[in-house]
């Protein structure tokens, strides 16, 4: 029997009769009910832990989830038998083993997003980023809404919509040839599958006999329908739990549904509701203000936080002159603040609506030598750059990588355009090979012209001279080395008079500084590292490594550094004391489209009220919010106003602080640091 729960959490973890729908408020311990009802469902019910999943949004939760549950269970080998995963990894999973079923080669490839880009962008036949960027968004979205590209051209509104509706047919005529798949149809074709192919669903069925479903209210059409195919059938009792949180739905701008909360009492008349109410996380001030924010948005399920935690600090609401006033009084109001409680920079975090607000508040903090890291911002090696060069070396580790092939040998263009690979990809297809193998098989010149063939065979030949010479780098005697083939390799490949002729000489320079920097640390740790204790490696081996760190980078310990973050991803944590900068109109809540219907602009200004609240309930302890009164933008200084959210959190009377409050100056706060010194240490 499941202990330490509070009595909704214990119901929640109990309740197996059906399907049951945990409204989890923020910091009420939603993660801890999933992980402790798959221990009740595995030590106390008779499930076998190979038949329940549990699934999430991203790697780090289900890493999360798996290790909690993996100390609950009293067998050790019981946690490896479940599926805690992303609901695309189990698209994945689902896809390998049904592959044949959907006419994809067992080895089929997985496009990323920039495979995706270059894939619209050449069928689009324009270099217009912004335009590029959202055909591949609304096809994303029509993917995730299971509209396919007939259906989506029968509901274009106009000529526009009806040209990216074709392209959407193109696109994935070309990924088909391909014998590839993007990151929507990891959940789409699953969902195509189910409904065509009894049989299919009714293995998945079997194996996956209990759901848990965590941040429910993230989902979108497409996973709504795959769990619903998989808990429905005849006969079949549902047997499923979901967790969310209606107020915390802040992803509609990538296909999440609210409906999907309003239709699961519809479609499941026996659901069980049971609402987590009571916060672990937040003092009781920081809860009323959110609860005052949330409270002007329209209720799907009526529910309030509340917490023991006590009073806490008033929630503080300052107006800054600009936005380097406001970045230079965060920056030294937190040195101020983590001195006075003897805290850690780690006990702080800097939030924001958008990527563009941090770089003041960054330039501050080093002022300041505050360390600091950063949340929502782009990997280094997921830039378009580091992933080009690191395609050449994924091809040489490993020839059958579709993907890397498609990007490898049109990166730089080698004269191998669109037709010759859909052509190549139809080949590879019908012999179940790779795009690689399908080069040099027999029969492809029947496809290819020699004006087709010659580029390819030549791209293929260079491929395997550097695989040749990267699986021996290091061997004793050969006189070789990693940072040789490099060299080599960068050298006939021309990239840096592609980057100054794809970019203007500004992003250029940057691009190729990037690429520098990566090959010379590819180098180093070649030679073993500075020191040299790791001890010479092959190219093969830093491939491998480059690609551990890839898909690792963000899960070593989190270091004593300030969590700037955007408001989006900082859901899901919590910390100790909270900035919220920018909090201005324009902002938070975002502009918009200023054009948008009154309907569309009402729904938009209650999902930023929903992100309000979110920024709000990261806070345990203290919560401070800053808005300009003028703000710099494109060399001018434009007038702000106070977000509508900080009126309505009706905070109390002191709370917040007076508009003409004066700054800190470098001499006031230098006294207030020798005074705090004088003070006994706290307890």
């Amino acid at each position: 029997m499941p202990s330490g729960l509070n009595t909704p959490q214990r119901d929640a973890v109990n309740y197996i009769d059906g399907p049951c729908l945990v409204l989890a408020g923020a910091g009420s311990g939603k993660t801890r009910v999933i992980t402790q009802k798959i221990a009740h469902l595995i030590q106390s019910c008779g499930y076998e832990p190979k038949n329940i999943a549990a699934l999430t949004f991203t790697n780090k939760a289900a890493l999360e989830m798996r290790e909690r549950v993996a100390k609950l269970l009293h067998e050790p080998g019981h946690a490896k038998q479940l599926t805690v995963s992303t609901f695309h990894s189990l698209g994945v999973h689902i896809l390998r083993r049904e592959a044949a079923s959907l006419k994809l080669k067992d080895r089929f490839s997985i496009m990323d997003s920039d495979d995706c880009y270059s894939v619209i962008q050449d069928l689009s036949a324009t270099t217009d980023k912004a335009l590029i960027r959202k055909l591949q968004q609304a096809i994303s979205l029509w993917k995730n809404a299971l509209l396919t590209p007939e259906q989506a051209l029968n509901i274009a509104k106009d000529e526009n919509e009806a040209q990216a509706a074709r392209l959407y047919r193109n696109y994935v005529a070309t990924l088909t040839s391909y014998q590839a798949v993007d990151f929507d149809d990891l959940i789409r074709l699953p969902v195509e599958l189910f409904r065509t192919d009894e049989a299919a669903r009714d293995r998945w069925q079997r194996k996956l006999r209990y759901l848990l479903l965590d941040e429910y209210q993230d989902t979108n059409t497409c996973q709504y329908e795959m769990v619903k195919l998989l808990v429905t059938g005849p006969g079949k009792k549902p047997m499923f739990t979901a967790v969310g949180d209606d107020d915390q739905a802040i992803y509609a701008w990538r296909g999440a549904s609210m409906e999907n909360l309003r239709t699961l009492q519809t479609d499941f008349p026996d659901l069980k509701l049971i609402k987590l109410e009571q916060n672990y996380r937040s003092s009781t001030r920081i809860l009323q203000a959110a609860n005052a924010v949330i409270g002007n948005n329209p209720k799907l399920f009526e529910k309030a936080l509340w917490s023991e935690h006590g009073a806490g600090d008033p929630v503080k609401v300052m107006a800054m002159e600009d936005d380097e006033a406001e970045a230079d009084q965060v920056a030294m109001m937190l040195s101020a603040h983590k001195f006075e409680r003897r805290a850690k920079f780690s006990d702080y975090a800097i939030l924001y609506r958008g990527n563009h607000q941090s770089r003041s508040i960054e330039k501050a903090l080093r002022r300041e030598r505050i360390p600091y890291v950063m949340s929502g911002g782009q990997s280094f090696f997921e830039r378009a750059e580091i992933k080009d060069i690191v395609s050449y070396l994924r091809l040489i580790a490993n020839a059958d990588d579709d993907p890397a092939f498609i990007r490898a040998a049109t990166t730089p263009r080698r004269g191998i355009g669109q037709a010759t690979l859909e052509a190549l990809g139809e080949f590879s297809g019908q012999w179940q090979c790779s795009l690689f193998e399908a080069v040099f098989k027999g029969g492809i010149e029947a496809r290819l012209s020699e004006r087709q063939l010659f580029p390819l065979r030549e791209f293929c030949e260079f491929i395997n001279q550097l695989e040749s010479r990267a699986a021996r780098v290091g061997a004793a005697g050969t006189g070789e080395n990693a940072a040789a083939v490099l060299d080599d390799m960068m050298k006939a490949i021309d990239y840096e008079p592609y980057l100054y002729g794809a970019f203007d000489d500004r992003q250029a320079q940057e691009k190729w500084q990037n690429v520098l920097d990566f090959i010379g640390w590819l180098k180093e740790k070649g030679n073993g590292g500075r020191e040299g204790t790791d001890g010479e490696k092959s190219l093969l081996e830093l491939t491998q490594m480059v690609a551990l760190m890839s898909m690792l980078e963000g899960r070593d310990q989190d270091p004593d550094a300030v969590r700037m973050s955007t408001l989006h991803a900082a859901k899901g944590l919590e910390f100790g004391h909270v900035f919220m900068v920018g909090v201005e109109e324009g902002i938070l809540p975002h502009k918009g489209d200023p054009d948008a219907p009154a309907e569309v602009f009402a729904q938009r200004i209650e999902e930023e009220r929903r992100l309000m609240y979110v920024g709000i309930t990261r806070a345990q302890r203290s919560l401070t919010l800053t808005w300009c009164k003028k703000r710099k933008r494109v060399r001018e200084n434009i007038v702000c106003e106070p977000s509508r959210f900080i009126k309505e959190m009706r905070l109390e009377e002191g709370d917040a602080l007076p508009d003409q409050e004066e700054a800190v100056t470098p001499q006031d706060r230098l006294a207030n640091l020798k005074a705090l010194l004088q003070k006994p240490k706290a307890a």
